[in-house]
């Protein structure tokens, strides 16, 4: 799971960032709302963790901005202790839900647990890319309504590139969140893997979903959702 901070405050900040790593989560943190927009741009994030008080773009903006944009990300608001508009305004806008300063790492925590469980739940049954689909409750992978036996550890590869159709990921994203940035992402795992669930998944069908993109990463196109690809 990675989850993004914004706080403009380096010590909070950093408070966070340590509890939530040490509780296996990988964490990126941004000082103000800008940063924070271009960082979702770049990494579908699983929860964001947000202050309302920020420089250059305030946190409202931005998580309107969020929403306007189609991103569903569940968002966690930090509020000052008797900002009730602020809340108000926040749920308004789109956050799932608030947490008043100061507080405690439990409590922090607890409220971040939570949010990921409601934004399991709320994930749908069948993933589809072209022909592709893949069953979330039963793991059932076929192509073009014929079952692919895949190993525990590919179907997590393939999960991901599903979830997110047409992206470039990259070594240093499948690490981070297929293997929890256990290994050296340029080390060649990733790429044996890759390798043995292309075989599998495109072998027998004449359109091919996997492409590698030279000195970036790979990608699982769906040309139902790209055109330009």
């Amino acid at each position: 799971m990675r989850i993004l901070v914004v706080e403009d405050q380096p010590e909070l900040a950093g408070f966070i960032r340590q509890g939530l790593t040490e509780e296996h989560y990988a964490v990126d943190v941004a000082y103000d709302g800008e940063e924070a927009l271009f960082l979702t741009q770049l990494h579908p994030y699983d929860l964001i963790i947000l202050d309302i008080l920020l420089p250059k773009k305030d946190g409202l903006t931005m998580l309107r901005e969020l929403r306007q944009a189609g991103r569903l990300t569940p968002v966690l608001l930090l509020t000052a202790k008797d900002a009730l508009q602020e809340k108000v305004h926040g749920l308004d806008s789109g956050a799932d839900d608030y947490l008043t300063k100061p507080f405690a790492f439990a409590e922090l925590l607890a409220r971040v647990r939570a949010l990921l469980r409601r934004g399991s739940q709320a994930q749908p049954r069948l993933l589809r890319v072209a022909d592709l689909t893949l069953d979330l409750v039963t793991h059932q992978v076929q192509r073009n309504g014929k079952e692919i036996e895949l190993t525990g550890k590919e179907y997590e590869v393939l999960e991901y590139f599903m979830r997110h159709p047409n992206r470039v990921i990259t070594r240093t994203e499948l690490s981070e969140h297929v293997w929890a940035g256990d290994f050296d992402s340029f080390s060649n795992l990733i790429d044996v893997f890759i390798y043995r669930l292309r075989r599998k998944i495109d072998r027998d069908s004449p359109v091919k979903l996997f492409r590698t993109i030279r000195g970036v990463g790979y990608q699982l196109q769906d040309p139902q959702r790209c055109s330009s690809c």
